[in-house]
């Protein structure tokens, strides 16, 4: 693994199987298919792409809160795979999550000292420390401590949203991530919490995973972007060559969709929907063979109905998979 490489994905999987030893194979369900990426210490790695794409049953599964069915996840130079239970919880501590929904992620019936404690009790900190640690966390994220007794629903969203990212950082966490965490807001209030997370990296070192189904959000924070389609990694590269040279027809697509984004001349010969025809969910998914976007790419040719294209290094660390961009194999197919 490169040394500056902090978090290095190779051909992670995730199956989530049908129910009872006759139709398990059968109704198994692929909602990530062999992805592979890295992230590069106190770097912004964004992941785009729309719901349902696999986003976040790979977020589950790098983290190991839903093992991966296959692949290896490395965190800073450590195999995942490789470390027993006990292990696991103790560097745990090191990856955080910050969830979409704050009202989701935080007990109703604890108050905001008592959800941020809980991992530090867990850890045996004091009392003392715990207090302290959280005071000063609280002040950092632009909460009163003196509000720390109080509940959930007596904060507004940004606020909660606030307290998630502190309990987070309670940890003093390594890598977050951040699982569409201003989804939720309302636009100033973004703006607001998307300050504190570049602010917080650079003070306290974090390299982060961010995802997002808002292509211009994950441009303005991020080093590195990867598209993801129905469970896997179509295009992959620096922020600055996705957004300058989109290759893909699916980053095509989202970039024709998206109002104040100039798209690429070929996104005008592309299907008008985003959507695939028909069932569009998991299931079928892990059904296709093939280039999982050939029901709605009009560049489709036999090869793409029966072989997976691979990521293609284009320029620099520009990868597209897609048999029909330029001279890559396949194209004349």
């Amino acid at each position: 693994m490169p040394m500056n490489r902090y978090i290095d994905i190779k051909n992670l999987e995730k199956i989530f199987y049908g129910r009872g030893l006759i139709n398990r194979q059968k109704n198994a369900v692929t909602a990530v298919d062999r992805v592979s990426f890295g992230i590069e210490k106190n770097h912004v790695f964004g992941l785009v792409g729309e719901s349902g794409c696999g986003k976040t049953s790979l977020v589950r599964a790098l983290l190991y809160l839903d093992p991966p069915t296959g692949g290896e996840v490395w965190v800073d130079g450590t195999r995942l795979g490789d470390l027993s239970k006990k292990e696991m919880r103790s560097f745990r501590k090191r990856m955080q999550i910050v969830f979409q929904d704050p009202n989701s992620a935080l007990n109703p019936k604890m108050t905001i000292e008592d959800s941020l404690q809980e991992g530090l009790v867990n850890r045996g900190m004091a009392a003392g420390d715990r207090k302290k640690r959280i005071i000063r966390i609280l002040e950092r994220v632009g909460i009163s401590p003196s509000h720390r007794k109080r509940y959930p629903h007596e904060f507004s969203g940004g606020q909660k949203q606030r307290i998630v990212i502190a309990r987070a950082l309670a940890m003093a966490p390594d890598f977050l991530v951040l699982d569409e965490p201003v989804s939720n807001l309302d636009v100033s209030i973004q703006a607001q919490i998307i300050n504190l997370l570049q602010d917080i990296r650079a003070e306290f070192d974090l390299t982060y995973l961010f995802i997002s189904h808002d292509l211009n959000l994950v441009a303005y924070l991020s080093d590195q972007i990867a598209v993801m389609y129905r469970g896997r990694i179509v295009e992959i590269g620096s922020t600055d060559e996705i957004m300058e040279n989109p290759l893909h027809p699916y980053t095509l697509k989202l970039f024709s969709s998206i109002p104040g984004i100039e798209p690429h001349e070929a996104a005008d010969t592309l299907a008008p929907s985003l959507e695939s025809p028909g069932d569009t969910g998991k299931k079928k998914r892990g059904s296709l063979k093939g280039c999982h976007y050939t029901e709605t790419c009009p560049r489709k040719g036999s090869v793409c109905q029966s072989q997976v294209p691979p990521l293609t290094l284009i320029e620099g660390s520009h990868a597209v998979a897609c048999f029909k961009i330029g001279s890559l194999p396949g194209a004349n197919r």
